[in-house]
């Protein structure tokens, strides 16, 4: 997948790296993930996706939550690809 270079898109991509202390590269990473496993196309859709993921990254920290765990699913191997790296 090529990088998105939107400017919205990468602004909330921000806000989630925050949101959940991790790197801006962390975080862009994570929502390219889901997107991908979403097969979305459009920015817009991209942009939704990363507005829903930031929603639930604020509504978990009130709550006391961690949102780590929305992501630990992200991570797991997709069907055979035990040996595929995804680099941070």
């Amino acid at each position: 997948m090529y990088p998105i270079n939107d400017r919205e898109y990468l602004k909330i991509c921000a806000s989630i790296a925050s949101e959940m202390s991790i790197s801006l590269s962390s975080a862009k990473k994570k929502v390219e993930i889901q997107i991908s496993q979403n097969q979305l196309k459009t920015i817009e859709e991209k942009r939704a996706l990363a507005e829903d993921i930031l929603k639930i990254c604020k509504s978990e920290n009130l709550n006391g939550t961690h949102t780590g765990k929305l992501f630990d699913e992200l991570m797991e191997s997709l069907n055979n690809d035990d040996n595929f790296l995804v680099e941070d």
